[in-house]
């Protein structure tokens, strides 16, 4: 019989959702904290430094020079090709500088201190808009020693989105990177409490000039100064409370303005408790993540902070010098570490699955098939959980695969989004486990995990032992938590590590958590026999795409509609794909104009939309007129695919109200949409 790792308990006669599981790891109490004397992220570091003071806990590279390399490329301009010089930059990176969990706790301290005496002070808000790296944790860390409420904006948000951020939460100082000063300079005049600037990273003198000169009230100074103005003038701690604020950590903002996801202490201490208590058979002192993701994400954010509590050494890299192929002189960030953990979401994967493809497809036809033939028995042995058979196919064909990533991974977790059975299933047996995560911002980034004694695919696992799950019907969905054999429904969490809410958004705050604390995902789960669970649906039209990010289609669609040779168009997204795709109802004038225009003798208006010279004008039109309307890279449109009959409520594809019938629509062009992502 399959071992359960889930519980039922409370109500066993509530009408339409499933009873509440629990990870068999929690039945009787929810995870609260990993350890009796940890209650705040501040605790976490000072147990790590009680615990392992001379064990290395953060890593971080330097550039030593940049390599420019002039390349010629070939453009098409008026249908004739064109050639011209571009200078590509490539980074020379020194090797690892190690900082052990003693070094780190000191450079934490002074940057607390440092904050005090430049005039930030306890439960004061701060934003924090910079690029995932070695600084960003430790000034993070360095404000939860004076119980300082750190602000998250993603580091490719926008103007608009940070701006929103800052002034809803009235914050009054700013950490950042030099290279974004210009864009501080831009917002700083519509944030009327901002009043100082810390930045890291050497600055160009006429962008701190510009925004001094734009700004004279700010004050501005680097994150080396404000650590030698706290080694200069220390200060007690001022720890925080389970209860108080860690941060404010604001999402992408797919549906207009970013929202702020109240997150406390006690929040993410009892989601490291939960990960921990899932995780840490599997984990061991001295092993090494490699840290790239934004941690203004919530799943970069808690894995870096369990990895504290654990010992497991953090080495930073970027994702442009991740591989040999974007340095020179040296190795990636990857092969220089030699990480035995990672986190990525589905579209590294894919990369990294690609490349692979690419290296095999530029062998033999013999080398291709051995590769092929290895990886197809290896992946029947590893289903048959046959793996003491599969160390000869690593030893003959996958170990160069996996020098790739250093030769040491262990295991690696996917997450922000669904990643495919295809990628996973290859990386699994070429690379290592890809485990999946389950989670968002309101839940500290987990609610499941799948392990690695339970590995499936289409699986996010079974419950984080922090929270509790059940499913709720949704009957204009077809869900309904009596579904034979597997109840489906709308997935609800409960537990310490949920948010209490929105910053400053009530109504936001009660249309997702209910009156009894249970969060309301808007995806459709389906339990298994086991007590594991998939996601196989969103109750919305929100996509989250292969990057992690929402992306709001009837949005889309309001924009896109307004190119010029739009009648009508319906946006479709792939979460496997990191773009969408559009179905375009084209307008038959304007076709033929452009037609006309682009030298096209013919004039049959059905043969024209697929015209491929046709097609791509369209697509050109509809990208322009998304950047005018400011939209992000991944709301930008990957394909078009153009039809020449109007859509009408009497084919089907319309409701009387003219609106588009989303499913009905998808169906009648499968062909066409997998075209596009072909």
């Amino acid at each position: 019989m399959t071992k359960c790792l889930t519980v039922e308990v409370g109500p066993t006669d509530v009408q339409g959702e499933t009873r509440i599981r629990r990870s068999v790891l929690s039945a009787k109490r929810l995870m609260s904290s990993p350890d009796d004397d940890i209650k705040t992220l501040y605790d976490v570091v000072n147990h790590s430094v009680k615990v392992r003071p001379n064990l290395n806990a953060i890593g971080y590279r330097k550039v030593v020079k940049i390599v420019e390399e002039e390349k010629e490329i070939t453009k098409i301009v008026g249908g004739e090709e064109v050639k011209e010089k571009k200078t590509w930059k490539f980074f020379k990176m020194s090797g690892y500088h190690w900082l052990t969990y003693k070094d780190a706790k000191q450079v934490i301290d002074s940057i607390g201190c440092g904050l005090r005496k430049f005039g930030i002070n306890p439960k004061d808000k701060m934003t924090v808009f910079g690029a995932t790296s070695a600084n960003w944790l430790l000034v993070a860390h360095g404000a939860f020693t004076q119980s300082i409420t750190i602000v998250t904006a993603y580091d490719t948000l926008g103007e608009d989105g940070l701006l929103h951020s800052m002034n809803e939460a009235e914050v009054a100082s700013a950490y950042t990177n030099a290279d974004l000063l210009n864009t501080i300079k831009n917002v700083a005049g519509k944030c009327p409490t901002l009043k100082k600037v810390i930045y890291d990273g050497e600055a160009k003198p006429a962008d701190v000039i510009a925004l001094q000169e734009a700004h004279p009230h700010l004050e501005l100074i680097t994150l080396e100064e404000l650590k030698q103005l706290g080694v200069d003038n220390p200060v007690e701690p001022t720890p925080p409370a389970a209860k108080d604020y860690c941060c404010i950590m604001y999402t992408s903002g797919s549906t207009g303005n970013p929202k702020g996801v109240l997150l406390t202490h006690g929040n993410l201490v009892a989601a490291i408790g939960g990960v921990n208590k899932m995780l840490t058979k599997y984990v061991h002192e001295g092993d090494v993540l490699l840290a790239y993701l934004p941690l203004a994400h919530v799943l970069e954010f808690l894995v870096e902070n369990v990895c504290l509590f654990w010992g497991v050494t953090l080495g930073y890299g970027t994702v442009r010098t991740l591989t040999d192929a974007s340095v020179r002189e040296c190795q990636g960030d990857i092969k220089e570490l030699r990480p035995t953990l990672m986190t990525g979401v589905p579209a590294v994967w894919e990369t990294i699955r690609k490349g692979v493809l690419a290296q095999v497809n530029q062998g033999s036809p013999l080398v291709q098939k051995i590769f092929h033939a290895a990886l197809n028995a290896k992946a029947w042995c590893l289903d048959r959980k046959l793996g003491a058979l599969t160390g000869i196919f690593d030893t003959v064909v996958f170990n160069k695969v996996k020098q790739q990533t250093g030769g040491r991974l262990r295991f690696a977790l996917s997450g922000g989004a669904p990643i495919s059975q295809e990628t996973q299933r290859f990386l699994s047996t070429a690379l290592c486990p890809i485990l999946q995560g389950y989670g968002m911002t309101e839940s500290c980034g987990m609610c499941a995990i799948l392990t690695p004694d339970v590995f499936n695919y289409n699986r996010v696992g079974s419950p984080v032992p922090c929270t509790e799950v059940k499913l709720v019907d949704v009957p204009d969905a077809g869900y309904f938590s009596t579904d034979l054999p597997r109840p489906r429904g709308e997935v609800c969490i409960r537990g310490p590590s949920i948010t209490a809410g929105y910053f400053k958004n009530p109504e936001e705050t009660s249309a997702t958590l209910t009156a009894d604390r249970w969060l309301k995902t808007g995806d459709i789960g389906e339990w298994h026999p086991d007590g594991t669970i998939s996601i196989i649906d969103r109750k919305k039209n929100l996509v989250k795409l292969s990057h992690g990010e929402y992306i709001a289609l009837e949005k889309l669609e309001s924009v896109y509609k307004s190119t010029a040779y739009c009648n009508n168009i319906c946006v479709y997204a792939d979460s496997m794909q990191s773009k969408p795709v559009a179905l375009v109802v084209a307008s038959e004038p304007r076709i033929l104009e452009l037609a006309k225009a682009k030298g096209i003798a013919s004039k049959d208006f059905a043969v024209l939309c697929q015209d491929k010279v046709i097609v791509k004008a369209v697509l050109d039109a509809c990208l322009a007129t998304a950047k005018r309307a400011g939209l992000k890279p991944a709301e930008m449109l990957q394909g078009v695919y153009l039809e020449s009959e109007e859509w009408t409520a009497q084919g089907g594809l319309l409701t009387a109200a003219q609106k588009l019938k989303r499913k009905e629509i998808n169906q009648a062009y499968v062909s066409q949409i997998k075209a596009l992502y072909a």
